[in-house]
């Protein structure tokens, strides 16, 4: 019985450990797909200068360079451009991919629809510019964020662990 007891004991820390990582590993991620879909548009907003390619032959480019989920985004909006408008298809996409950004990353993302095929190349180049800024300052944030609570849901998932080990000792 005894053993049955340690084992289970065991099994819950190692669980709450677990969720320890998992919620301190999202805060990466986040950074991460900033990064990503940053880079993705500095890519777009170089091309667009000097290629002067189709927004979506230019998406299907991109989307070549990019790390899975950020791909599925300019992968997805290549595909609602056969039917919608780019602001639309870029919406589209952006709400049926799966990353890891906030409400306020979203909105950053989200406003490029705006201006994506409605304007002049000038317009548009001026709208990724934007976009780049806000998302460095995101980035900015949840780096910061990342550095003060990684470690804090690394402990408190082993701490937590812990705490109901020793109570059902």
């Amino acid at each position: 019985m005894e053993i049955l007891k340690i084992f289970i004991l065991i099994i819950i820390m190692g669980m709450c450990t677990s969720l320890g990582l998992i919620k301190s590993n999202r805060f990466k991620l986040r950074v991460e797909d900033l990064q990503e879909i940053n880079k993705a548009l500095t890519i777009a907003k170089t091309k667009m200068r000097y290629t002067y390619e189709t927004l979506p032959d230019l998406f299907l480019e991109i989307s070549k360079d990019l790390k899975l989920n950020i791909s599925k985004i300019f992968l997805k909006t290549h595909k609602y451009m056969k039917e919608l408008n780019a602001g639309q298809a870029w919406e589209k996409a952006i709400d049926e991919s799966e990353n890891n950004f906030s409400k306020r990353d979203l909105n950053i993302i989200k406003g490029l629809s705006k201006l994506l095929g409605q304007t002049d190349l000038e317009g548009q180049l001026v709208q990724l510019e934007v976009t780049n800024k806000l998302l460095e300052e995101q980035i900015e944030e949840a780096d910061n964020l990342k550095k003060k609570n990684t470690k804090l849901y690394r402990t408190l998932g082993a701490t937590i662990g812990l705490a109901i080990m020793i109570i059902f000792i």
